[in-house]
């Protein structure tokens, strides 16, 4: 038996990501929302719907991560970036590009792979 605890709703939306078959709820005034949750923050709405998650993203932001926390040691240095799947932004590591490369408006893909330091989960982007 693991000794990884599940968090809900995170890691189903993990799991779907894995699977290739990332969501998104959304409200019935269009508001996007991750992780999936059961009312909108927006407005309040309770009658949410899964959309599928668009298979590319465009960032819209980045830094580079030299010195990290340490959850993250053996990573460094790497790429956090914000992406925008058009009703909602996901945050993840860019993985696999330089990152003097990593340019805003750039088209990437979202997965999840393992850190180098933990080996948990992450939202991991590349290049589309």
């Amino acid at each position: 038996m693991s000794d990884t605890v599940r968090n809900g709703e995170y890691d189903d939306f993990l799991d779907a990501l894995e699977e290739d078959e990332g969501y998104y709820d959304e409200c019935s005034n269009g508001h996007g929302l991750l992780p999936p949750r059961q009312v909108c923050p927006h407005c309040g709405d309770r009658e949410l719907t899964e959309r599928p998650l668009p298979e590319t993203g465009e960032i819209v932001t980045h830094t580079t991560v030299a010195v990290p926390t340490p959850q993250f040691d053996d990573d460094a240095p790497y790429v956090t970036a914000i992406v925008s799947f058009g009703a909602v932004r996901l945050t993840g590591i860019v993985a696999d590009i330089d990152p003097d490369e990593v340019e805003i408006g750039q088209s990437v893909s979202v997965g999840i792979e393992s850190n180098a330091t933990t080996g948990e989960r992450t939202i991991t982007f590349r290049v589309a």
